[in-house]
């Protein structure tokens, strides 16, 4: 009878923070009749719970089990109006909504010119907003006013009205265009990872030229060239053009330092620019990293914008995750297991926001920390987190490279009993996957060999491997193994007989 955490209705009554609660209670009590009634009673109960459980439910309310549907849905229903009435959640869309909502009783009330008036000034609003859906939605409602009632407000204003709605249709159906071809291209790296071959690049470039439509970037508004640049951005990611993503990820911040209203009206782009913007700095190995992730921190530090439970979420993950990055810039594997438990602690608090994928390439990076600090035995924990998790459809690149790391963590760790196994299914799911590439097969080969040779020929072997990978860094598509995992400074550490973060300090101050 217990299901914890997936229904709906408990999810949201979970999510309500404590003014949001007392707000739902004043909001029902306005009403002498809701103090008795089933959906507060059923609200109170699930307030208290640990998790969702219809039998308590049921023995402790007066609602049987063929009303506590309907129950539900009323009270759901109840508690999002509450939430859209108070002011924590207004923003400039919904204050826009609201006064085409008021406009519309007005005109059905017959008060066609009190009803222009507030379009007007909420068509002002979304064009500086630029909401130009919006905008749009109350042009098509200002001219079917004017169809049936003549304000003479101005002469030629059928033909302005016309014009207007023209230009920000075009406008809307460029934005929309970029939007779909940015969130195609998105879904594609999720689900497959960075371009693999030729046939990859092709596809990717085929895909994208073939969907640009034409433009003057001089012509082009605020979102058109968001979206411009977020399509951009990802084709560059997706073919490893690290420069190319910089570029257009510092396109896409400086849109929002040019109109820094802008941040307020939409935090969450802004903050995907500016993680992508580190993302791509991460991958140069640029100093300017440290520069714009110092920027961020200090944003969220005066809590301008990032107010709600969306764009707190968004600051937990990206914040993390390049404070980790910074670590393993720098090689202080060690020292940055000081942020694990604070990240594990947080992440739990967030579980039911952040999606399954972006949870795993937490785990991911903080079995990387591990390897890279010597302690193969918590990397080989979390790497099997991301291995029996058989609900991850996405990041295939991520899921192959979790096992070779997994693999390289159990020799380092001396679990070799069994790596004979390990090695077989490992090869068999990267075959399944299609991810048998060079830099795989050598670090397969080389790991099945290292049972057939004597102590003093292992430092020849990892040479020999080291000799064979070093090229293959600099290649279009293998080189792509090196972003998950730095083998070659993994095989360093074992050729000079070093820790493998003294390797990538000693390469930092080079």
């Amino acid at each position: 009878m217990a299901i914890e955490g997936k229904d709906p209705l408990f999810q949201l009554i979970k999510s309500l923070s404590k003014s949001e609660k007392r707000q739902f209670k004043l909001y029902v009590g306005r009403l002498e009749v809701n103090s008795n009634a089933n959906f507060l009673a059923l609200f109170n109960i699930m307030e208290k719970l640990d998790r969702y459980d219809e039998g308590i439910i049921l023995g402790k309310t007066k609602i049987v089990k063929r009303q506590l549907s309907n129950a539900k849905a009323h009270l759901y229903k109840q508690i999002l109006i509450s939430l859209r009435l108070s002011p924590l959640h207004k923003n400039t869309r919904s204050t826009i909504r609201e006064q085409m909502d008021f406009a519309s009783i007005l005109y059905n009330k017959g008060l066609y010119k009190q009803s222009l008036k507030i379009l007007d000034k909420a068509k002002n609003l979304a064009l500086n907003s630029n909401e130009l859906n919006l905008a749009y939605e109350i042009v098509e409602l200002e001219k079917l006013i004017e169809s049936q009632y003549i304000t003479h407000s101005l002469n030629n204003r059928a033909d302005m009205l016309s014009v207007q709605a023209k230009e920000l249709s075009i406008r809307n159906v460029f934005t929309s265009k970029m939007s779909n071809i940015s969130l195609q291209l998105y879904s594609l790296f999720l689900k497959e990872g960075y371009a693999k071959n030729d046939g990859d690049l092709k596809r990717v470039n085929d895909y994208f030229e073939a969907r640009m439509p034409n433009y003057k970037f001089e012509d082009l508004g605020f979102r058109e060239r968001l979206f411009l640049f977020q399509a951009n951005l990802w084709r560059s990611l997706i073919v490893q053009d690290f420069i190319s993503s910089y570029k257009f990820a510092q396109k896409w911040v400086n849109l929002y330092e040019v109109e820094p209203e802008m941040k307020k009206l939409n935090p969450v782009f802004y903050l995907k620019g500016v993680n992508y913007l580190l993302e791509a700095l991460f991958y140069l190995r640029h100093k300017r990293f440290y520069t714009v992730l110092r920027q961020l921190e200090e944003e969220v530090q005066e809590a301008k914008f990032f107010v709600n439970d969306n764009t707190k979420s968004l600051v937990f993950q990206y914040v993390y995750q390049h404070r980790i990055n910074a670590y393993f810039i720098k090689g202080e594997f060690t020292k940055g297991l000081s942020l694990i438990p604070g990240l594990l602690q947080e992440l739990n608090q967030y579980k039911g926001i952040i999606d399954e994928h972006h949870i795993m390439v937490f785990y991911y990076k903080i079995a990387c920390m591990y390897f890279g600090a010597g302690d193969n035995e918590n990397c080989i924990f979390y790497l099997d987190k991301i291995i029996k998790n058989k609900e991850l459809k996405i990041r295939e690149d991520l899921l192959c490279f979790t096992r070779v790391l997994n693999l390289v963590s159990h020799y380092e760790a001396g679990k070799d009993e069994h790596i004979e196994d390990l090695i077989k299914s490992t090869y068999q799911f990267l075959i399944k996957m299609n991810e048998l590439h060079k830099v795989q097969q050598l670090m397969i080969g080389f790991l099945r060999n290292l049972n057939n040779l004597y102590p003093h020929e292992l430092k020849g072997a990892f040479k020999d491997l080291y000799s064979e990978l070093k090229p293959l860094r600099g290649h279009p598509y293998e080189g792509r193994a090196f972003l998950y995992l730095d083998i070659i400074s993994w095989l360093e550490s074992h050729i000079k007989g070093i820790p493998v973060e003294q390797v990538v300090k000693s390469k930092l101050k080079k």
